[in-house]
């Protein structure tokens, strides 16, 4: 993944011809509130809403293009990606949007980050040894650590709830899979293993089942895997692209990215009824969604 491509994702969404799609799960039934990312506004902020997509709210306010956000365990801060000091940097602000502090403080790109279930490290993906790596440091931005240190681009990290093992899309194997490695970095081994792209993970909160999003079926479509079985499953199937998936506290609904009508929105879909709800309807690309811990 190169930093141009890296950047792009964190401002935009893919744009397809797209057809719309009905809505049949019910938003007032979805709980807690989803952070994303939105260009509403003409850049790219982080917003926060209700699950429903009720009350959308710019929390970031700021001319530069903001993104990825990423829910503390205990939800009162949010980690984020930004172009605010002329590179992208990883910072943290209040869930109310105050105090945002950069924590990476690199001359390199550093992106998506993903908080320990303790609240007490981030992990996150840069390219300053040269190729995207995944990073863990401090909440502080202390002593970073790369864990993987492969040729091969390494980002999208994602923290199982137990804490003992992180998720991430590598191309170590050409294309787009998803490993799990011990959190100190060791024991990285393939899950996915096949030859259409596959990516940025996300573990469901009992931390038996990864979603993922795959171009297997010949778009990006959001698939769960029980981490057991390793039998993926194919829950949005449509012929248009979805992406970037994101569980709810409860573990029945998985949000994500769409251009299924034309622009980046935000939908979300019951795991097991596969009934869909519509989330954002903005000119303006909404992607990148990340559900609150409760």
């Amino acid at each position: 993944m190169s930093r141009d491509s890296l950047t792009i994702v964190l401002i935009a969404t893919l744009v397809t011809i797209a057809a719309g799609c009905s809505n049949d799960l019910d938003p007032a039934t979805l709980a807690g509130r989803i952070a994303f990312g939105s260009q509403r506004d003409g850049n790219s902020e982080v917003y926060i809403m209700n699950a429903d997509g009720s009350n959308p709210t710019n929390m970031t306010r700021h001319p530069a293009n903001d993104g990825a956000p990423a829910w503390s365990p205990d939800g009162t801060r949010i980690a984020f990606a930004t172009d605010r000091d002329g590179n992208v940097e990883i910072y943290v602000m209040g869930a109310d949007g105050s105090d945002p502090v950069n924590i990476s403080r690199n001359s390199a790109t550093d992106a998506f980050p993903t908080w320990s279930p303790d609240g007490m490290l981030v992990a996150f993906a840069s390219d300053r040894g040269g190729d995207f790596d995944i990073y863990v440091m401090g909440a502080d931005g202390s002593n970073p650590l790369n864990l993987t240190n492969h040729a091969g681009s390494d980002s999208y990290p994602a923290w199982s709830p137990d804490g003992t093992l992180i998720a991430f899309e590598s191309e170590r194997d050409v294309n787009p899979e998803i490993y799990v490695m011990d959190a100190d970095g060791s024991d990285p081994r393939n899950l996915t293993n096949h030859p259409a792209p596959d990516g940025a993970p996300a573990w469901s909160p009992d931390a038996l089942r990864i979603a993922f999003n795959s171009f297997r079926d010949g778009d990006f479509d959001i698939y769960v895997m029980d981490v057991d079985e390793l039998k993926p499953r194919n829950i949005t199937n449509t012929r248009h692209d979805e992406f970037i998936p994101t569980w709810s506290p409860d573990g029945n609904a998985i949000a994500f990215s769409t251009n299924r009508h034309g622009n980046g929105e935000v939908y979300a879909t019951e795991v097991d009824r596969l009934r869909t709800a519509r989330l954002t309807d903005q000119p303006g690309n909404d992607g990148l969604p990340a559900w609150s811990p409760f």
